[in-house]
């Protein structure tokens, strides 16, 4: 049973100790949204989890997790690019048309950190577990994800749940988002 504490006010410093030079560098930081739910990481490469709670009416709780893979190889700009991909595909379109043709992209600076961030709407279609091949079909959903570069290794936010409940907790992701600092 993991334990469920309130995010209010939390600041995280993820728990990264890189090796050699980079080892001088300060943690990454931030801020957790005020009304966010934290959640014990329990599985290797999440370093946060939250829950943001469902709006009035949708059926279930949005997800944000924190995921740090390590520096990883020497070319991160390729790791990201296929991440996002990879996330931009967990979601089908209703029409029928490939996810990358409504998925929309943004690049822009935090503290001194190139962040990518990317918005795709859809049907949630996710496996349930890695390799099971069983997916998730959960229509009218949003994914949200940003990737912080950092000198440690990229770090993913990726943020999933019911469309209104992603758009109303949008700016609590964005703040989180831009809240990210080393300290």
């Amino acid at each position: 049973m993991s334990a469920r504490l309130p995010a209010i006010g939390l600041t995280l410093l993820l728990a990264v100790l890189p090796s050699g030079p980079a080892a001088a560098q300060p943690a990454l930081r931030f801020d957790a949204p005020a009304g966010w739910i934290a959640i014990e990481p329990l599985e290797p490469g999440r370093v946060a989890e939250f829950v943001a709670p469902r709006a009035a009416e949708d059926a279930e709780d949005a997800a944000c997790v924190v995921y740090h893979f390590g520096a990883g190889d020497q070319d991160g700009v390729v790791a990201i690019e296929t991440q996002l991909e990879r996330w931009t595909n967990e979601m089908l379109q209703p029409d029928g048309r490939p996810s990358a043709d409504v998925a929309t992209t943004s690049r822009f600076d935090v503290a001194g950190r190139q962040v990518t961030m990317l918005d795709v709407p859809g049907i949630f279609a996710a496996e349930v577990l890695p390799g099971s091949g069983m997916r998730y079909y959960k229509r009218e959903f949003r994914l949200k994800a940003a990737v912080v570069e950092s000198l440690e290794g990229p770090f993913f936010f990726k943020f999933t749940g019911p469309d209104q409940t992603v758009t109303h907790w949008e700016s609590a992701f964005a703040a989180l988002v831009d809240s990210v600092r080393d300290e």
